[in-house]
């Protein structure tokens, strides 16, 4: 099959097996990168329409236990400014996203032991009373089954946690004392309980290969999670890997469009840090098959704190700037910002 055909195959069938992926990322050019672009459109207009949706992110801690080789806020960067938002902050964030609109919160953080399950669970039923129409999303790392459950059974509706990547050598080198093995059980045991799952990896990483993206979308192609993250490598000042090449443009955007072919029905966020490495990112990543954005809730005085990479945009606007600027570069792609919980179109719990 030359190009073309690949990517109608993939496009039809929703599935490719791992050569034809390698094929096609070894040899996609800009006509084929178009191509592709316009099948991923398609796809994600016949299952949400013009819908872009919106959820509130509120950055609440930036401690974290682990010492990922990438990340700005780990354990041993002591140059990392750290904070802890409490329970009152997180609610009034809350609130200003839910006048804002908001109806998805997304609560991230790092791995901190501070909050333990207790605090966690108390964020939850707090949030779910006062806004009881909402979603909650968490993204704060591995824990066990009981955890995640009691969380669950609080009321969180959705956990994120990208798996950084399904080649477990290179997983290895880029996260010391964890093990790939619970990540992987991690998300797994996620979708057992009942929760809309995100799972998703990096783009650029150093000693990334090809082959290492084709292990990574087949891995998806089998969890089939709700929600996919991905997004480029930026380099970060403090950590072992600042003098590394980041991701790329392009690249980023033929994984966003493989993904949205593969898994049709998926929630697909165009992200923040493509918007860091181009002006237009975000905008680009809506045209080739995402459909979420997450503005920042959190308060601007630990928006730079929360520094995962160097050079992250919006860091110094108010809630209601970041929303009003991304419903106008939405606009401006011909899409419609959707504020409800944003389900995944297949989602009853």
């Amino acid at each position: 099959m030359n190009l073309k055909q690949t990517i109608d195959k993939l496009y039809n069938t929703n599935s490719l097996d791992e050569g034809e992926i390698l094929f096609l990322l070894d040899n996609i050019d800009d006509s084929s990168l178009e191509y592709i672009r316009q099948k991923a459109l398609e796809t994600r207009i016949k299952y949400y329409e013009d819908k872009v949706f919106l959820r509130g992110l509120i950055e609440f801690t930036n401690y974290c236990k682990n010492d990922c080789m990438y990340c700005g806020i780990r354990a041993s960067n002591k140059n990392a400014q750290r904070y802890r938002l409490n329970k009152d902050e997180i609610l009034k964030a809350c609130s200003v996203g839910y006048n804002l609109g908001f109806r998805t919160f997304v609560l991230q953080g790092g791995e901190d032991p501070y909050f333990d399950d207790e605090k966690v669970i108390d964020i939850i039923s707090s949030i779910k009373e006062k806004f009881p129409s909402c979603a909650i999303t968490l993204s704060i790392g591995e824990k066990s089954f009981e955890s995640y459950k009691k969380y669950f059974d609080a009321g969180a509706d959705r956990y994120l946690l990208r798996h950084e990547t399904a080649s477990k050598g290179l997983y290895k080198t880029l996260h010391p004392n964890m093990s790939f093995e619970n990540r992987i059980e991690c998300l797994y045991n996620l979708k057992k309980i009942g929760y809309q799952v995100g799972a998703g990896f990096m783009i650029g990483l150093p000693k990334q290969t090809n082959e290492d993206f084709v292990n990574d979308l087949m891995f998806l192609k089998k969890l089939e999670p709700h929600m996919v993250g991905i997004g480029p490598f930026i380099p970060h000042k403090d950590t072992p890997l600042h003098g590394e090449k980041g991701g790329d443009l392009k690249t980023t955007l033929t994984l966003l469009s493989i993904i949205r072919l593969l898994l049709p029905k998926v929630l697909l966020p165009s992200t923040t840090a493509l918007g860091t490495i181009h002006p237009k990112g975000r905008e680009m990543g809506l045209l080739h098959g995402a459909n979420v954005v997450m503005p920042n809730l959190s308060p601007v005085e630990v928006r730079e704190k929360y520094s995962l990479y160097d050079g992250k945009i919006c860091t110094g606007e108010e809630a209601a700037e970041c929303r009003s600027c991304l419903e106008n570069r939405i606009r401006s792609t011909g899409f419609v910002t959707d504020m409800s919980r944003g389900d995944h179109i297949e989602w009853e719990k």
